[in-house]
């Protein structure tokens, strides 16, 4: 049940918006084992001349970048799995906005499963409330 930020920079672009968060929902299967069914990603678009990297702005490095921030609760992926997301993620960003700045980030918020939750119930409740259903 993650929880997915992608700011992009650039125009507007709701074909674009549909790309990303298809592919970032596929590979945040892939990669964290995270179903699709409840992953949410909402996509901001912030214009090149108001993105800095080093102190210019992209529109003057004439570069492309984008920022992903997802929440997984706490302890449920290994270190190399992340290390394979992050790597897959930029990977297919390049791909999608035709290159990016090398600065470019990604961010996994591993976050206590007592700390969130949808439907208003924690992800912690969740996990054990499966434990107590009896097995059919």
């Amino acid at each position: 049940m993650p929880y997915i930020n992608v700011t992009v920079a650039g125009k507007s672009d709701s074909a674009l918006s549909t790309g990303i968060a298809q592919r970032v929902t596929e590979l945040t299967k892939e990669h964290l084992q995270k179903d699709p069914t409840v992953t949410a990603v909402a996509i901001t678009f912030v214009a090149p001349e108001n993105w800095f990297v080093g102190g210019q702005s992209l529109a003057s490095q004439n570069a492309n970048s984008f920022w992903l921030d997802i929440k997984v609760t706490q302890g449920t992926n290994t270190k190399l799995q992340l290390a394979a997301y992050l790597e897959a993620i930029f990977k297919e960003m390049t791909r999608l906005l035709n290159s990016v700045h090398a600065d470019s980030y990604i961010l996994v918020h591993e976050v206590p499963a007592s700390a969130w939750g949808f439907s208003g119930k924690t992800q912690e409740y969740r996990f054990i409330a499966g434990l107590l259903t009896p097995a059919r």
